[in-house]
This record gives structure tokens, sequence and C-alpha cells, in this order.
């Protein structure tokens, strides 16, 4: 049995990554939100860095792979809830790109380092996990945000993009200019972009 190129190898991957996406049974219009969001991720991580590594490339269409396996209301109300569900989530996609990649004749260690992607681990202020952090934050305000908008009041909102920029280098934030954003949420986003961020924030 031939070895597969690492070229057709990368292929067969996102093509497995883009099925188990298409699973999610919550929709952004009438696909899949998993789904979408992977594709757009790819998307900014071209116009962030056109010759990402090969894991980059998998941890980024994969960043919410499975997420919809485990609702946040399964856990406490409250920070400590959260917390909690954000650390089982990265666990969750971390285990699903694994299974996803171990038959697509994808190098053992670019499996892995996907998975640390994915999972967030290492120093976050690794050339690629903040490359990874720019391109779910993107996503995020490109598919989550105008869902905010409609629940939660200006000062929340506020709030939450206040304690996103920070997390995004430069280059990311300037992209955000040019997200598919509602009017509002762009008006919302330039105003917390104008605000010095929460020394608070981690």
């Amino acid at each position: 049995m031939s070895v597969p190129s690492d070229a057709a190898a990368l292929a067969s991957a996102l093509d497995a990554i883009d099925r188990a996406n298409a699973a999610d049974p919550n929709l952004i219009g009438d696909r899949p939100r998993a789904l979408v969001q992977g594709e757009r991720a790819t998307l900014w991580l071209q116009r962030l860095d056109p010759h990402a590594s090969d894991a980059l490339v998998l941890a980024a269409r994969a960043h919410h792979v499975e997420r919809w396996t485990i609702a946040r209301s399964s856990y406490p109300d409250g920070r400590a809830g959260y917390l909690r569900w954000r650390r089982d989530l990265k666990a969750v996609h971390a285990a699903a790109l694994g299974a996803l990649l171990a038959p697509c004749g994808v190098a053992r260690p670019t499996v892995e380092h996907a998975q640390r992607l994915v999972a967030k681990q290492g120093p976050q202020g690794a050339p690629e996990a903040q490359m990874f952090e720019d391109v779910v934050c993107l996503v995020f305000l490109e598919t989550q945000f105008e869902d905010l908008i409609d629940r939660l009041d200006e000062h929340k909102i506020i709030d939450v993009l206040r304690k996103t920029l920070p997390k995004m280098s430069a280059a990311a934030i300037a992209l955000a200019a040019s997200a598919e954003l509602h009017p509002r949420g762009r008006e919302l986003l330039a105003r917390a972009a104008a605000v010095a961020p929460d020394p608070g924030v981690a």
C-alpha cells in the first residue's frame, strides 16, 4: 500500500473534518454551524498566513468539531461552570481531531501538534497559538457576535468585546474591520476597539 503524499493526506483530513462538522444540528442559515465556522476559519487563516503549517490548517478547520456534543446548559451557571465547560470542550476537540486524522495518513507529529493547538496547550504567546486564537476570534465575530447583540444589552456586549480584542494580534484586529458584520455590530466593535483594554482581562 502506497503512503499518501502530504497534500493528499491533508486533503483527506480536511474532508474528514468537514464531514464531522456537517453533523452539527445547529445551523447558520441552512448549513451546519460548525461546518460554516470551519470554512470561515480556513479563509481567515489564508489571509493571516497563506503559508500556515498543516497542523495549524487542520486545527483551524476543526476548532469547533463536536462542540455541539456538550451543551453549556449541562454545566452549572456562573463562571466556574463556564470554565469547566470550556476546559472539557478543548479535550473533546483534541480527541475528536485525533480520531478523525488517524486514518488519513497525516504524520503523527502533525496530528499531535494540531491537537495541542485546538486544546490550547502550551505557551499562548507562541506564533501558531496566537494565529489560532486570531482565527477563532474572527470566526466568533462573524458567526456568533450578532446573536449576542440580540440577547445582551450594550454594556455587556462592549464588555465581551473588551475581553475578546486583547486576545487578538494587531493584524487580526485590523482584519476584523473587513468581517461580515451587521452595521450595529461593526459600530460596537469600533467603539470597543477605541477603548483601552480592561486591565483585569487575562
